[in-house]
């Protein structure tokens, strides 16, 4: 008998909801020097991780992450069945080329930086559905590979306007199982694309926010729930402007989101300190603060329920070039401390 575990038009109720096995994050000097570091597993002031350039340094970070996740569940490579990944990087590369020794069956992604959330939920769904044991979520995104490919390469020494975001240089991993001693995985839903007309691509808040509150919506509406039946609403990294944006939204439908709803690219950074404009953004963002800050504070017991809805752009550098406008995306995960 079929069970259906659809709820409304995009969430889906997972029937025996997936642990988290075990996390890992890995972050670069900027991310050294934020208020987070005391939750990194791994922190290298090194831009380039050991190797000969920026891209092939991204790919380093997502070898670390991966390892440092299966070292502290006790598991070999061989002992996942999949490993869903992605990068900002042409054809993801990043996680291409640092999977490519580990001899894992791979499913690459691209998210943008929604990336942590769209590998989290389709191992979710592959493990309730049965065709999984253990599956490992993972993404990256270093500032000097992103700058090179979607704006100007670093040492141009560019400016960058207040709207602009510091593309975080760090990577996260997560373990799923169909046992544990959680968080657990409860539910996911998968968002559209919407698209605004936003055109600047030094204004990612703007472009995503309205993907944030669509999918967050269509999670409230189709669970039945309302944003105080969460301890911790998180977005990915709308960063100043999109975070105000999303509160605004849902105050002109009569909700009031307080400071339960916070965001990635608000927290991994100190914006006047380390002068990073409207904030922080990439894969890495969201990826690094859920597997440090997040998984480590719900093992710690300071959040229950915690609704992880990270953002991406959808846009290339031709489609730029081109004059296109910039498509948003978000995909939202609930992790629950019980079930």
């Amino acid at each position: 008998m079929i069970h259906n575990k659809h709820l409304g038009g995009q969430t889906v109720a997972l029937a025996h909801p997936p642990s988290v096995l075990s996390f890992a994050n890995v972050g670069g000097k900027q991310e050294q020097e934020g208020p987070l570091a005391d939750w990194f597993d791994l922190l290298n002031d090194d831009s380039f991780f050991g190797e000969k350039t920026w891209e092939k340094g991204e790919s380093a970070m997502q070898k670390a992450a991966l390892q440092q996740a299966l070292d502290k569940a006790g598991l070999q490579p061989g002992d996942l069945d999949y490993i869903l990944a992605g990068d900002l990087l042409n054809q993801c590369i990043g996680s291409a080329f640092s999977l490519r020794q580990f001899g894992i069956p791979f499913y690459g992604l691209y998210g943008a930086c929604s990336t942590m959330g769209e590998s989290l939920a389709l191992a979710s769904m592959l493990i309730d559905g049965g065709f999984a044991q253990r599956a490992a979520a993972m993404t990256s995104s270093h500032f000097c590979t992103a700058e090179r490919q979607y704006r100007m390469p670093v040492p141009y020494g560019s400016q960058r306007p207040p709207t602009a975001q510091w593309t975080a240089t760090a990577a996260g991993c997560t373990i799923l199982a169909a046992e544990g001693p959680g968080p657990y995985i409860t539910h996911v839903t998968c968002g559209k694309i919407v698209d605004k007309g936003i055109t600047d691509a030094n204004n990612m808040g703007a472009a995503m926010a309205p993907a944030a509150y669509d999918t967050l919506s269509a999670f409230f509406r189709d669970t039945n729930t309302s944003p105080s039946q969460y301890d911790l609403i998180l977005t990915g990294d709308l960063g100043e402007l999109g975070h105000s944006i999303v509160r605004d939204f849902f105050q002109r439908d009569g909700v009031t989101l307080d400071s339960r709803y916070q965001d990635c690219g608000l927290l991994l950074y100190d914006r006047q300190q380390q002068d990073m404009h409207a904030g922080a953004s990439g894969c890495g963002c969201a990826a690094s603060v859920l597997n440090g800050y997040v998984l480590g504070g719900m093992r710690e017991g300071k959040w229950k329920k915690v609704l992880f809805a990270p953002t991406g752009a959808l846009l290339s550098p031709t489609s730029s070039f081109q004059g296109e406008s910039v498509p948003g995306i978000c995909h939202a995960v609930c992790i629950c401390a019980e079930v």
